[in-house]
């Protein structure tokens, strides 16, 4: 039987691996977050009422129209964000969602994320928070700025059960400054919006002389029976949320995110022990991976 499970869930990292045009290697795909999600995934992909495609029509979704509609309000918003340094990286490595883009110049403040609390976001961002919050297909919000020179390394993100929505705030208006996903360009544009599937491989530059500053929602995946759409709502609330950052003290940190800070902190370890001796890191990883093998034939 474990065989049979073992052999399932290998078919679902290989649909993964192979749905789209760019692939990681393998190697990596194997061990990437987005394959323990890959069952998942699945089924959001065989339930899905939208085209298989890495870009999605805009206008397919008329309930995301009052945020193009306020372009401009949402903007200023941002921009007094800015001022005020509120977009930035996560202060003390409690961000499981999105902590790898920090290093390269990526920055966020949460407007929204899934069941979470952010009285942060309500406070500062009244007008954008009282946007999304009358558009129920909007899972998860938050201004994403990309400095110059800033980069997102190719990744999938690991849940499929959501698109991803970009509006264009305070962008360089610049083709040097864009996203490519599954190999097909987009270059941000203010005032206008992009969806995407974010399960296809992506990655994104910004190689002009200015800043970038969009809205980025997570949108809810429509599926087409009720009971899948069901299934992927409540994964939302209770597996999404508890990923959850705060901007600021008094907003929510899911247990995900809290875990994440110890593994942070471990990871530093690994680092100090691989730096210490190379030799020995390396017969230490592939021991431990050998015990993992060893411990699934036994079960």
């Amino acid at each position: 039987m474990k065989w049979v499970v073992l052999g399932m869930y290998l078919l679902c990292v290989l649909h993964i691996h192979f749905r789209g045009k760019v692939r990681l290697p393998f190697t990596r795909q194997l061990f990437d977050h987005s394959s323990f999600m890959a069952p998942i995934n699945l089924f959001m992909h065989a339930f899905s009422s939208v085209p298989a495609t890495p870009y999605l029509a805009v206008n397919t979704f008329p309930e995301l129209a009052p945020l193009r509609e306020n372009w401009q309000t949402i903007r200023d918003e941002a921009r007094h964000l800015m001022a005020l340094q509120k977009i930035k990286a996560a202060d003390a490595h409690d961000d499981a969602g999105f902590n790898s883009f920090f290093k390269y110049g990526w920055k966020r403040f949460y407007l929204k994320w899934y069941e979470a609390s952010h009285p942060s976001a309500a406070r500062l961002c009244p007008r954008t928070v009282a946007l999304l919050r009358d558009i129920p297909s909007v899972k998860a919000a938050m201004f994403a700025e990309l400095p110059p020179r800033g980069k997102l390394n190719p990744h999938r993100d690991p849940y499929a059960g959501s698109l991803r929505y970009h509006l264009g705030l305070a962008t360089p208006n610049d083709d040097r400054c864009f996203i490519e996903v599954d190999g097909q360009r987009y270059s941000w544009r203010d005032g206008q919006a992009v969806i995407f599937d974010e399960s296809y491989l992506h990655w994104a530059a910004n190689d002009s002389g200015s800043d970038r500053i969009i809205l980025f929602c997570d949108i809810e995946r429509p599926l087409r029976y009720r009971w899948a759409q069901a299934f992927n709502r409540w994964l939302g609330r209770h597996m999404m949320s508890s990923a959850s950052s705060p901007n600021e003290h008094g907003d929510q940190t899911g247990l995900v995110s809290r875990l994440f800070y110890i593994s942070w902190l471990l990871g530093q370890q690994r680092r100090r022990f691989k730096a210490w001796n190379l030799t020995a890191y390396r017969l230490a990883k592939v021991g431990l991976m050998a015990a993992v093998a060893a411990l699934v034939i036994y079960l």
